[in-house]
């Protein structure tokens, strides 16, 4: 059996509790990535991703350069051992719905991130399909119908066109 360490990304880059959105979100953008996690010294305290930036931290208007992470962080990670088979922490990443796995050693300091990508580029690819097909099943309930921001299309308010005048059209007078 493949064990995590064999196909983990290392040399994860980790954001401090203290860091601020701002910081994270630039982080996010100059590594290409979603995610990061948050450790304090090596230890592993949580995980912030731009949606969580976007969502808990931007839609609730905090301030992106004074807030710090541990505000809106996701504070209890589900993670694996470094020395726990490939199987195991895609079975975990299929219950969670979730595409990356922070990875720990026997001392519970981070040493890497197991990510579907990895699992699928580095020679499981048929183990990774049926996790990313669970992790892309929409969440439980859908709320996409709440939003007062969605319009009719979930782009935004609509405008109101008057019966036989399209939109920006100006009367003929």
């Amino acid at each position: 059996m493949t064990q995590v360490n064999e196909l983990m990304t290392r040399g994860v880059r980790t954001a401090a509790p203290t860091d601020t959105l701002c910081d994270a979100a630039q982080a996010m953008e100059e590594l290409d990535v979603g995610v990061l996690p948050v450790c304090d010294g090596e230890r592993l305290v949580g995980v912030i991703t731009d949606r969580d930036i976007a969502v808990r931290g931007v839609a609730q208007r905090l301030s992106p350069d004074r807030t710090h992470l541990d505000v809106i962080m996701t504070g209890e990670v589900r993670w694996c051992f470094d020395d726990s088979t490939v199987e195991e922490a895609l079975r975990t990443m299929s219950e969670l719905q979730i595409r990356r796995l922070p990875v720990i050693d026997r001392d519970r300091r981070l040493v890497g991130v197991l990510s579907l990508g990895d699992a699928a580029a580095k020679g499981q690819a048929s183990q990774a399909g049926e996790p990313l097909a669970r992790i892309s099943q929409p969440a439980e309930p859908d709320r996409s119908s709440q939003s007062a921001a969605s319009g009719a299309a979930g782009g935004g308010q609509s405008k109101r066109v008057r019966p036989g005048r399209a939109s920006g059209a100006k009367p003929s007078h």
